[in-house]
Protein backbone atom coordinates (compact mmCIF):
# COMPACT_ATOMS: atom_id res chain seq x y z
CA UNK A 1 0.00 0.00 0.00
CA UNK A 2 1.39 3.49 -1.20
CA UNK A 3 0.53 7.06 -2.56
CA UNK A 4 -0.56 7.21 -5.78
CA UNK A 5 0.52 10.38 -7.83
CA UNK A 6 -1.09 13.41 -9.94
CA UNK A 7 -3.16 12.28 -12.86
CA UNK A 8 -2.06 12.85 -16.08
CA UNK A 9 -5.11 15.89 -16.53
CA UNK A 10 -3.77 17.31 -13.95
CA UNK A 11 -5.62 16.55 -10.73
CA UNK A 12 -4.21 14.84 -7.46
CA UNK A 13 -4.94 10.86 -6.94
CA UNK A 14 -4.32 9.20 -3.62
CA UNK A 15 -4.68 5.88 -3.95
CA UNK A 16 -3.49 2.90 -1.47
CA UNK A 17 -2.40 -0.13 -3.55
CA UNK A 18 1.05 -0.17 -4.22
CA UNK A 19 1.93 0.64 -8.07
CA UNK A 20 3.24 -2.29 -10.36
CA UNK A 21 5.61 -1.85 -12.76
CA UNK A 22 5.29 -5.45 -13.81
CA UNK A 23 5.80 -9.02 -12.88
CA UNK A 24 8.72 -11.29 -12.42
CA UNK A 25 7.82 -14.94 -12.26
CA UNK A 26 3.74 -14.19 -11.33
CA UNK A 27 5.38 -11.99 -8.82
CA UNK A 28 4.47 -7.88 -8.78
CA UNK A 29 7.51 -5.38 -9.00
CA UNK A 30 6.04 -2.39 -7.27
CA UNK A 31 8.59 0.59 -7.13
CA UNK A 32 8.57 0.61 -3.48
CA UNK A 33 10.39 -3.03 -3.21
CA UNK A 34 13.15 -1.65 -5.89
CA UNK A 35 13.37 1.10 -3.41
CA UNK A 36 13.83 -0.95 -1.07
CA UNK A 37 16.23 -3.08 -3.00
CA UNK A 38 18.27 0.11 -4.24
CA UNK A 39 18.57 1.37 -0.28
CA UNK A 40 20.37 -2.13 0.76
CA UNK A 41 22.52 -1.91 -2.01
CA UNK A 42 23.64 1.26 -1.31
CA UNK A 43 24.00 0.67 2.71
CA UNK A 44 25.95 -2.61 1.23
CA UNK A 45 27.99 -0.30 -0.64
CA UNK A 46 29.24 2.26 1.84
CA UNK A 47 29.49 -0.50 4.17
CA UNK A 48 32.05 -2.17 2.65
CA UNK A 49 33.85 1.70 1.64
CA UNK A 50 33.96 2.71 4.98
CA UNK A 51 35.08 -1.07 6.42
CA UNK A 52 38.42 -1.01 3.73
CA UNK A 53 39.22 2.37 4.85
CA UNK A 54 39.53 2.23 8.26
CA UNK A 55 42.99 3.38 9.41
CA UNK A 56 44.94 3.54 12.55
CA UNK A 57 45.21 7.11 12.54
CA UNK A 58 42.09 8.29 11.73
CA UNK A 59 41.01 11.39 9.54
CA UNK A 60 38.11 13.81 10.62
CA UNK A 61 35.51 11.88 9.13
CA UNK A 62 36.66 8.64 10.69
CA UNK A 63 36.81 10.25 13.77
CA UNK A 64 32.99 11.69 13.27
CA UNK A 65 31.87 8.29 12.58
CA UNK A 66 33.53 6.81 15.83
CA UNK A 67 31.91 9.23 17.57
CA UNK A 68 28.13 9.10 16.76
CA UNK A 69 28.74 4.64 16.38
CA UNK A 70 29.74 5.16 19.77
CA UNK A 71 27.61 7.69 21.28
CA UNK A 72 24.79 5.50 20.09
CA UNK A 73 26.39 2.04 21.93
CA UNK A 74 26.75 4.12 24.99
CA UNK A 75 23.06 5.01 24.66
CA UNK A 76 22.15 1.60 24.38
CA UNK A 77 24.28 0.52 26.79
CA UNK A 78 22.82 2.75 29.45
CA UNK A 79 18.91 1.66 28.70
CA UNK A 80 20.09 -2.10 29.05
CA UNK A 81 22.11 -1.51 32.38
CA UNK A 82 24.93 -3.74 30.89
CA UNK A 83 27.95 -3.50 28.36
CA UNK A 84 27.54 -6.98 27.98
CA UNK A 85 23.55 -6.60 26.86
CA UNK A 86 24.39 -3.75 24.65
CA UNK A 87 27.06 -5.83 22.57
CA UNK A 88 24.63 -8.50 21.98
CA UNK A 89 21.72 -6.09 20.87
CA UNK A 90 23.63 -2.63 19.55
CA UNK A 91 24.30 -4.33 16.14
CA UNK A 92 20.48 -5.31 15.64
CA UNK A 93 19.12 -1.63 16.61
CA UNK A 94 21.75 0.44 14.60
CA UNK A 95 21.05 -1.43 11.35
CA UNK A 96 17.23 -0.98 12.11
CA UNK A 97 17.60 2.43 12.98
CA UNK A 98 20.27 3.05 10.14
CA UNK A 99 17.97 1.14 7.44
CA UNK A 100 14.29 2.95 7.74
CA UNK A 101 16.35 6.47 8.30
CA UNK A 102 18.12 5.16 4.53
CA UNK A 103 14.17 4.14 3.61
CA UNK A 104 12.99 7.76 4.64
CA UNK A 105 16.34 10.63 3.24
CA UNK A 106 16.73 8.23 -0.27
CA UNK A 107 12.68 8.85 -0.66
CA UNK A 108 13.27 12.56 -0.76
CA UNK A 109 16.04 12.77 -3.11
CA UNK A 110 15.27 14.62 -6.82
CA UNK A 111 13.59 11.67 -9.63
CA UNK A 112 11.67 9.47 -6.65
CA UNK A 113 8.68 9.36 -7.75
CA UNK A 114 9.22 11.57 -11.09
CA UNK A 115 10.44 9.14 -13.42
CA UNK A 116 8.45 6.34 -14.32
CA UNK A 117 6.46 5.47 -16.99
CA UNK A 118 2.81 6.35 -17.77
CA UNK A 119 -0.12 3.72 -18.07
CA UNK A 120 -3.52 2.75 -16.63
CA UNK A 121 -4.17 3.30 -12.86
CA UNK A 122 -7.24 2.99 -11.16
CA UNK A 123 -8.88 3.77 -14.30
CA UNK A 124 -6.67 7.02 -14.84
CA UNK A 125 -3.84 7.48 -17.03
CA UNK A 126 -0.79 7.86 -14.86
CA UNK A 127 2.42 8.20 -13.87
CA UNK A 128 3.94 5.45 -12.10
CA UNK A 129 7.47 6.15 -10.76
CA UNK A 130 10.56 3.28 -11.05
CA UNK A 131 11.42 4.30 -7.55
CA UNK A 132 8.93 5.43 -4.65
CA UNK A 133 9.39 5.97 -0.83
CA UNK A 134 9.81 2.50 0.66
CA UNK A 135 7.61 3.36 4.05
CA UNK A 136 4.75 4.58 2.17
CA UNK A 137 3.85 1.24 1.84
CA UNK A 138 1.92 -0.99 4.32
CA UNK A 139 4.15 -3.90 3.01
CA UNK A 140 7.40 -2.67 3.64
CA UNK A 141 6.44 -1.10 7.39
CA UNK A 142 4.60 -4.41 8.36
CA UNK A 143 7.50 -6.66 7.42
CA UNK A 144 10.13 -4.51 9.25
CA UNK A 145 7.47 -4.44 12.21
CA UNK A 146 7.27 -8.21 11.68
CA UNK A 147 11.08 -8.35 12.36
CA UNK A 148 11.21 -6.38 15.48
CA UNK A 149 8.58 -8.23 16.59
CA UNK A 150 10.04 -11.75 15.93
CA UNK A 151 14.25 -9.98 17.33
CA UNK A 152 11.88 -9.23 20.77
CA UNK A 153 10.64 -12.75 21.15
CA UNK A 154 13.14 -14.64 20.26
CA UNK A 155 15.13 -12.38 22.78
CA UNK A 156 12.44 -13.05 25.78
CA UNK A 157 12.95 -16.58 25.03
CA UNK A 158 16.41 -17.22 24.78
CA UNK A 159 17.22 -15.39 28.25
CA UNK A 160 14.74 -16.69 30.16
CA UNK A 161 13.93 -20.31 28.42
CA UNK A 162 10.29 -20.65 26.80
CA UNK A 163 8.20 -21.81 29.71
CA UNK A 164 9.49 -18.95 31.59
CA UNK A 165 9.09 -16.12 29.15
CA UNK A 166 5.74 -17.65 28.64
CA UNK A 167 4.72 -17.11 32.14
CA UNK A 168 4.75 -13.72 31.63
CA UNK A 169 1.52 -14.57 29.61
CA UNK A 170 -0.09 -17.17 30.66
CA UNK A 171 -0.43 -17.27 34.31
CA UNK A 172 -2.69 -19.72 36.35
CA UNK A 173 -1.36 -18.95 39.59
CA UNK A 174 -4.78 -16.84 40.51
CA UNK A 175 -7.80 -15.61 38.50
CA UNK A 176 -6.42 -11.44 38.78
CA UNK A 177 -2.70 -13.25 37.31
CA UNK A 178 -4.13 -15.05 34.40
CA UNK A 179 -5.92 -11.70 33.41
CA UNK A 180 -2.96 -9.58 33.43
CA UNK A 181 -1.01 -12.02 31.88
CA UNK A 182 -3.95 -12.10 28.67
CA UNK A 183 -3.76 -8.26 28.72
CA UNK A 184 0.21 -8.52 28.32
CA UNK A 185 -0.46 -10.81 25.75
CA UNK A 186 -2.76 -8.70 23.12
CA UNK A 187 -0.78 -5.97 23.84
CA UNK A 188 2.49 -7.73 22.52
CA UNK A 189 0.46 -8.59 19.38
CA UNK A 190 -0.82 -5.31 19.66
CA UNK A 191 2.89 -4.05 18.55
CA UNK A 192 2.71 -5.50 14.99
CA UNK A 193 0.06 -2.62 14.52
CA UNK A 194 1.49 -0.30 16.42
CA UNK A 195 4.83 -0.57 14.97
CA UNK A 196 4.08 -0.69 11.36
CA UNK A 197 0.82 1.85 11.24
CA UNK A 198 3.32 4.32 13.00
CA UNK A 199 6.17 4.74 10.91
CA UNK A 200 3.38 3.94 7.42
CA UNK A 201 1.20 6.80 8.49
CA UNK A 202 4.05 9.06 9.81
CA UNK A 203 5.80 8.92 6.37
CA UNK A 204 2.42 8.65 4.18
CA UNK A 205 1.44 11.81 5.49
CA UNK A 206 4.45 13.86 4.93
CA UNK A 207 4.56 12.65 1.52
CA UNK A 208 1.08 13.20 0.23
CA UNK A 209 1.85 17.10 2.08
CA UNK A 210 4.41 17.35 -0.27
CA UNK A 211 3.00 15.70 -3.36
CA UNK A 212 0.10 18.82 -2.50
CA UNK A 213 2.73 21.20 -1.78
CA UNK A 214 4.51 20.67 -5.27
CA UNK A 215 0.96 20.69 -7.33
CA UNK A 216 -0.26 23.61 -5.22
CA UNK A 217 2.61 26.22 -4.45
CA UNK A 218 5.69 24.72 -6.38
CA UNK A 219 9.02 26.17 -6.19
CA UNK A 220 8.51 28.11 -2.44
CA UNK A 221 6.46 25.60 0.02
CA UNK A 222 8.20 22.51 -0.94
CA UNK A 223 11.57 23.61 0.34
CA UNK A 224 10.68 23.66 4.29
CA UNK A 225 8.77 21.00 4.07
CA UNK A 226 11.44 18.80 2.45
CA UNK A 227 13.49 19.70 5.30
CA UNK A 228 10.71 19.01 8.26
CA UNK A 229 10.39 16.07 6.74
CA UNK A 230 13.95 14.46 6.64
CA UNK A 231 14.10 15.64 10.57
CA UNK A 232 10.45 13.34 10.41
CA UNK A 233 12.30 10.51 9.04
CA UNK A 234 14.88 11.01 11.43
CA UNK A 235 12.70 11.00 14.27
CA UNK A 236 10.55 7.84 12.80
CA UNK A 237 13.70 6.16 12.72
CA UNK A 238 14.62 6.63 16.09
CA UNK A 239 11.42 5.99 17.73
CA UNK A 240 11.31 2.59 15.84
CA UNK A 241 14.69 1.50 17.15
CA UNK A 242 14.29 2.97 20.73
CA UNK A 243 10.92 0.94 20.96
CA UNK A 244 12.54 -2.20 19.84
CA UNK A 245 15.29 -1.61 22.27
CA UNK A 246 13.47 -1.01 24.89
CA UNK A 247 10.80 -4.22 24.28
CA UNK A 248 13.61 -6.20 24.07
CA UNK A 249 14.58 -4.66 27.84
CA UNK A 250 11.03 -5.66 29.02
CA UNK A 251 11.05 -9.20 27.70
CA UNK A 252 14.82 -10.22 28.54
CA UNK A 253 13.24 -9.41 32.22
CA UNK A 254 12.63 -11.66 35.14
CA UNK A 255 8.98 -12.26 35.40
CA UNK A 256 7.56 -10.65 38.68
Amino acid sequence: MNVAYAAEEGGIAIHLSAPILGHVFGIPLTSTMLMVWLTMAILIAVTLYYRFSLKLVPNKAQVALEALIGGAFEYVSDALESRTLAQKFFPLIMSIFIFILALNWLGLLPGVDSIGIYKELHGEHALIPFLHPANTDLNVTIALSVIAFVCIELSGILFLGLWKYGGKFINFSSPLAFLIGIIELFSEIARLISFSFRLFGNIFAGKTLIVIAIFFVPFILPVPLLAFEMFVGFIQAFIFAVLTLFFIKLAIQEPH
